[in-house]
């Protein structure tokens, strides 16, 4: 006697599983490794003031010693991306964070101006891979409509430091001198490579993301499986740097980095020499800008995820925060014209949000790389990038000590993030992926 088919009941399927969000603690450690990563290559502007007073360094001889961890730190731009396509994300920010943070702790020792020079070259090399890895580590763990925010997470860093440790870091200054300051740093850079190294896996190795979260990161664009290592070759990198996209993104990132660098090296000693600040009053007020970027870097992501989704334009998304944020950069220079500090803080707080809208320029990176290059592809971008570290730092050193002022530093910087808006709109094109056999 055959059943009754009416009355069997089929078993209900089994409920999908929920992704994973592991994802964010790798979020999470790039951005610690981030914070680390700018509060070692600007607590020199914080000890400036002291240190430029013990070792007799003059305005001109300060700002060749900003610029001096630019001078490795571009040069090892495509060296450093190549490395990293070769050997991957967990050994490329190992390497790089350990060295970085002995080269800080370094120093804390130095003698006069050779040494300190010798210290911060060595500091530039060890840092280059850092924001490549970075932006590899975005590409391959995040979907793109993620992508932004999860880079203005990561980019707050830059300025946390220094935006909610100025006042601390001034009180070390001030209790155990500018050496202390170094050694601190360096030590806890040290302990988070080794913390690094323990912790972080590639999305196909890690044993706490589920298959759905690796599916939820391809289907968005993500690379969470396996990504073959890429050797370096002339005619790869030929072909990197004739494309557009990354062209007209590095002159961008460049003259946002201006302002950004500007902040990073000159903001302490302009407060102190042309606001003629105390020494704690300058730790206070330093904080205020910083904030202001940070709230600028979350601010720039939130809306370009935002806009992404309701537009679908990754044009739109990606430009607009940028170019108006550069816009808004430019009005630093308006601070030469009031006489109220507490009127020249709000112009450089604003000023510095709108320079937090363009860390979304990794977020680009990300969006353009070619898949099989992208630690090269963000070499070739942050070499650009961080010519402002360069050109900054020297520009304004040397323009201090022709006039006595900072009056043209400021306008110095403000044409400059003019001229990134102009990148942004008409040399950087479509927001594509670079297509590259």
């Amino acid at each position: 006697m055959q059943p009754d088919t009416a009355t069997i009941e089929s078993p209900s399927p089994a409920p999908a599983a929920k992704p994973t969000r592991v994802r964010l603690l790798v979020l999470a450690l790039i951005t610690g490794g981030t914070m680390i990563n700018y509060l070692d290559r600007t607590v020199l502007g914080v000890a400036a003031p002291s240190l430029s007073h013990e070792l007799k360094l003059d305005p001109a001889v300060l700002g060749v010693v900003f610029s001096a961890f630019s001078w490795t730190y571009a040069a090892a731009q495509i060296p450093g991306g190549a490395f990293l396509d070769r050997f991957g994300s967990k050994i490329t920010y190992f390497a790089s964070l350990t060295f970085w943070s002995l080269f800080t702790l370094l120093q804390g020792f130095a003698g006069g101006l050779s040494s300190l020079l010798s210290f911060r070259l060595g500091l530039g090399v060890a840092e280059a891979p850092c924001f490549p890895t970075n932006s590899r580590v975005i590409s391959t763990w995040f979907p793109q409509h993620e992508r932004a925010r999860a880079t203005g997470v990561y980019s707050v860093g830059e300025y946390v430091g220094l935006a909610f440790l100025s006042p601390l870091l001034f009180w070390i200054i001030a209790a155990f001198g500018w050496r202390s300051l170094f050694w601190g740093v360096g030590a806890l850079g040290i302990s988070f490579g080794l913390l690094w190294m323990l912790t972080y896996r590639e999305p196909h190795e890690s044993r706490l993301v589920n298959q759905a979260e690796l599916d939820y990161i391809a289907a968005g664009g993500g690379i969470a499986k396996h990504a073959d290592n890429t050797r370096f070759s002339w005619a790869l990198l030929g072909k990197l740097l004739r494309s557009r996209q990354i062209l007209g993104a590095g002159i961008g990132q460049f003259a946002g980095n201006c302002t950004l660098v500007f902040f990073l090296t000159w903001f302490p000693t302009y407060l102190a020499t042309e606001r003629h600040m105390g020494f704690l009053k300058v730790g206070f007020y330093t904080v205020l800008p910083f904030i202001a970027a940070s709230i600028g870097v979350i601010t720039g992501g939130w809306v370009s995820d935002l806009l992404l989704r309701k537009t679908g334009s990754a044009n739109i998304a990606r430009k607009l925060p940028m170019i108006v944020g550069l816009l808004l950069a430019s009005t630093i220079m308006t601070a030469n014209i009031v006489s109220s500090n507490e009127l020249v803080i709000a112009i450089m707080s604003a000023a510095f949000f709108g320079q937090g809208l363009v860390g979304l320029g990794w977020t680009v990176i990300t969006d353009i790389a070619p898949k099989k290059a992208m630690g090269l592809a963000a070499g070739v971008f942050n070499l650009a990038t961080n010519m402002a570290g360069i050109v900054t730092p020297l520009g304004v050193g040397f323009i201090v000590k022709a006039t006595g002022s900072f009056v043209w530093a400021l306008v110095l910087v403000a044409c400059l993030a003019l001229l990134g808006a102009v990148s942004y709109l008409f040399i950087l094109g479509d927001v594509k992926r670079v297509e590259i056999d």
